[in-house]
């Protein structure tokens, strides 16, 4: 199965003040940290949607451009689903598309295979695969090739959500960690994330 990988790195990153994804935590930015992962974990195409000043971004991950697409949403204050419009647009002859949040903290390459494989092997009964930690849904989704047409085709007031929400019957979750819950908007989620990191 042929997959592809979507990084939504659009946003302002208002709530912290600076742009998130340039962050550090373990030694790498958050950007290269998960761009990282997704080349350990085999994924074919991997895109970055960028919006926002978004030279500070291309900077970071110059040295990764043989491998990864930039893409560019003027409209990134319309919001993540715009941004991942724009990514699938780029995608070339993928089964499936991971959406990757790209303040999403940790991303686990062994994890990102096992969702895959689970995909791989319901064959197309299943259309998208979700982590789930305590009862609670997380990041990446892995959205099936069926589904990118009606992504695409969303109305304006329309959301990722509104999709998954009329497929539910074709989602699978996945077990995962608790780092599939979180995100970083603001610097005390930045300090938590780096608390839980010392502490594991």
């Amino acid at each position: 199965m042929k997959t592809a990988a979507i990084v939504l790195a659009a946003g302002k990153s208002e709530r912290m003040g600076k742009n998130k994804l340039l962050l550090k935590l373990d030694g790498t930015t958050l950007i290269n940290s998960i761009l990282d992962a997704l080349e350990a974990s085999g994924i074919g195409e991997i895109i970055v949607v960028l919006g926002h000043e978004p030279q500070e971004i291309m900077n970071e991950i110059k040295h990764k451009l043989n491998s990864v697409r930039v893409a560019i949403n003027e409209r990134y204050e319309e919001g993540m689903t715009s941004s991942f419009k724009i990514g699938l647009k780029q995608i070339q002859g993928a089964d499936a598309a991971f959406l990757v949040l790209g303040d999403e903290p940790i991303l686990n390459h062994r994890f990102l295979r096992v969702m895959i494989e689970r995909m791989e092997k319901a064959g197309g009964n299943v259309l998208i695969i979700s982590p789930i930690h305590k009862g609670k849904k997380g990041h990446p989704l892995l959205f099936s090739e069926q589904l990118f047409d009606e992504i695409l085709n969303l109305k304006e007031r329309e959301v990722i959500r509104d999709v998954v929400h009329r497929h539910t019957d074709k989602l699978v979750t996945v077990d995962a960690p608790v780092w599939t819950i979180l995100d970083i908007d603001t610097p005390e989620d930045f300090e938590k994330i780096q608390n839980l990191l010392a502490n594991q």
